[in-house]
């Protein structure tokens, strides 16, 4: 923690020197991101190539997860996660050439769903997607009080939304919807493989009853994308997705844009 003095130097210098007196109070050595930025939104922020926001294909993408209002803030404003989606679709594009279906717990207004299906013609390809969610936010039951106290679980941050999900999907009809909590819901997905599974609960028992519950059935190959992993206020995810990986001999590919990756080998 900073003292007292060293917060009011902080505070006067402002900006970047701010930020070079900070690391070297704490003795660190990381370079400050110089340079004409590429992508600067969703707390990440980078000088490298992103061909993907100029793609024809992932701006009309976009657009339609936009459309959802799914990361609308507190004052009606849509939160940039460009990275995030893209990601989404990568893994979505790998994963449709793996046999089962595809899964979402925590699709909320179904954003990253209806990128999605903008790129991967799941009908065309015999394959179902499956979004599970109680579409009216968290069930407080599952929150922990370290999530509580992290600000995890508050009523007001999800609305009732499942009549507009319903209406942003008609037109795909081997999308299923399952409204209610997981892990009562899960036994409502048949799907013998599973090719895609995405968790985003924003706490720790549901997404970890999921994961347990689809993990035998993943394809090998297949991806389990974690979008909260690694997200401040979600460090109890974080830790309880670290200690399933290695139990399973594996490691969580952590993403700088904030979500996590685990690969069924």
């Amino acid at each position: 923690m900073l003292n007292s003095i060293a917060k009011k130097i902080l505070g006067a210098l402002g900006g970047e020197r701010a930020v070079e007196a900070y690391q070297a109070y704490r003795g660190q050595s990381r370079e400050i991101v110089k340079g004409k930025l590429t992508y600067n939104e969703d707390g990440s922020a980078t000088t490298h190539n992103c061909q993907f926001l100029d793609d024809p294909v992932f701006i009309k993408a976009y657009e339609h997860a936009e459309a959802t209002r799914s990361w609308v803030n507190s004052t009606g404003e849509q939160r940039g996660v460009r990275k995030r989606v893209d990601t989404a679709i990568s893994l979505a594009i790998y994963a449709s050439h793996l046999p089962g279906d595809f899964v979402e717990c925590g699709t909320n207004r179904g954003g990253l769903a209806r990128a999605i299906l903008h790129y991967v013609d799941l009908a065309k390809l015999g394959k179902k997607f499956y979004l599970l969610d109680t579409f009216k936010g968290f069930v407080q039951s599952q929150i922990t009080p370290e999530e509580r106290a992290r600000g995890i679980g508050r009523e007001e941050a999800y609305q009732e939304c499942y009549d507009d999900v319903a209406e942003t999907f008609k037109a795909f009809p081997n999308v299923k919807l399952v409204r209610g909590a997981v892990p009562d819901t899960l036994v409502h997905v048949p799907s013998e493989r599973i090719a895609f599974l995405m968790l985003d609960m924003n706490c720790t028992a549901p997404e970890i009853a999921a994961a347990e519950y689809f993990w035998d059935r993943m394809s090998p190959g297949a991806p389990m994308l974690l979008d909260d992993y690694g997200f401040k206020g979600h460090e109890e995810q974080m830790r309880a997705f670290d200690e399933f990986a290695a139990k399973r001999g594996l490691r969580v590919l952590s993403l700088l844009s904030g979500p996590g990756i685990i690969l069924k080998p």
